[in-house]
């Protein structure tokens, strides 16, 4: 059995950004028209703590997030069928 890397769980989330046709960066850049800090409303990513991750989406300008799978934080294999999972419902839905 191969060990998922991070590599494998953050192409799986651009593929979610893709599909859902979310902001592929986490903040806007900052210019000198927009000096302040701007998350990407949307955006997925994912979050590393305690030994684990979970994946998160950007809910406002601020940098608050949600957890669309739920359940806390998960191994890297775990967390790669629930992203597998999660892209087969999104595609259901097309």
């Amino acid at each position: 059995m191969e060990a998922i890397t991070k590599k494998d769980l953050e192409y799986l989330v651009d593929r979610i950004n893709k599909i859902t046709n979310s902001p592929l960066e986490y903040c806007q850049p900052r210019t000198p028209e927009n000096p302040n800090f701007c998350s990407n409303i949307g955006h997925y990513c994912l979050d590393w703590a305690y030994g684990g991750v979970q994946l998160q989406r950007v809910d406002n300008t601020g940098g608050g997030v949600s957890q669309p799978i739920g359940g806390g934080f998960n191994t890297k294999r775990e967390m790669y069928y629930l992203l597998l999972a999660y892209i087969s419902g999104l595609n259901v839905n097309k």
